[in-house]
């Protein structure tokens, strides 16, 4: 139908939203995030806002994929998808939660106007590990959980190619594992493992939008789940 054409076409541009919005932010705190001096240094501060922009955007990106499908998916199974609403909605508030601690470094680098000592330094250093701890719970941890949701939903329901939802059934709990080995020490956020772990989640969430947007949701039909014909009363009527 023409209204689950426009859905389609909605949550696959969000989607591709949350992908752009999210590797622009990570490519723009680089100084902010690598450089434990920043609070002390010139600072590349609009960089840094730009970022945060950039993940508000994302979060509010975020919420919208979750109530735009929700529509679409409750008709599977609505507890489901009520909590998959609820887990993005979650996702989404971490990751907010997770800028101010940078806003406030940037702050805290143009009040001291280069002249912080290593108390400055260090306040500035734990404010990135607020940070970055919210990352680890929002994409890792929550992004792993609604992911199976959305991808099961998904799946059962025949509303895409089965292979796409496949990733997400795979990719889901592979990054959650992988956050769950990066919180213990096992190897560090930035790093190969964790590269790699991500990447089935990320092609599921790519290859979703993509084909939402390319060619909408199948039929219920077309993805095996059409109702059955009602059969009527085989009795012969008594005269």
């Amino acid at each position: 139908m023409p209204s689950n054409r426009r859905t389609a076409t909605v949550v696959g541009v969000l989607f591709l939203v949350t992908h752009v919005t999210s590797i622009a932010a990570v490519a723009l705190y680089g100084p902010v995030l690598h450089h434990a001096d920043y609070v002390v240094g010139p600072g590349p501060d609009t960089q840094v806002l730009l970022g945060v922009f950039l993940e508000v955007v994302l979060a509010l990106a975020i919420v919208g994929t979750a109530v735009t499908l929700f529509p679409i998916v409750k008709r599977q199974n609505e507890g489901v998808a009520l909590g998959y609403v609820g887990l993005r909605t979650l996702e989404a508030g971490v990751i907010a939660v997770g800028v101010v601690p940078l806003l406030a470094v940037v702050t805290l680098r143009q009040d001291s106007a280069g002249t912080a000592g290593a108390d400055a330094t260090a306040l500035g250093s734990a404010l990135v590990a607020f940070h970055n701890w919210t990352f680890l719970v929002g994409p890792s941890f929550i992004c792993g959980t609604n992911t199976v949701l959305l991808a099961y939903l998904l799946y059962r329901s025949g509303l895409v190619p089965r292979f796409i939802p496949v990733l997400g059934l795979v990719g889901g709990p592979l990054v959650f594992a992988s956050g769950t080995a990066q919180m213990f020490g096992i190897y560090q956020q930035i790093s190969v493992w964790a590269a790699i772990a991500a990447i089935p989640v990320f092609a599921w969430e790519l290859c979703l939008a993509l084909y939402l947007i390319l060619k909408g949701f199948r039929s219920p039909a077309s993805g095996g789940l059409a109702t059955a014909p009602v059969v009527a009363d085989a009795h012969p009527v008594a005269g």
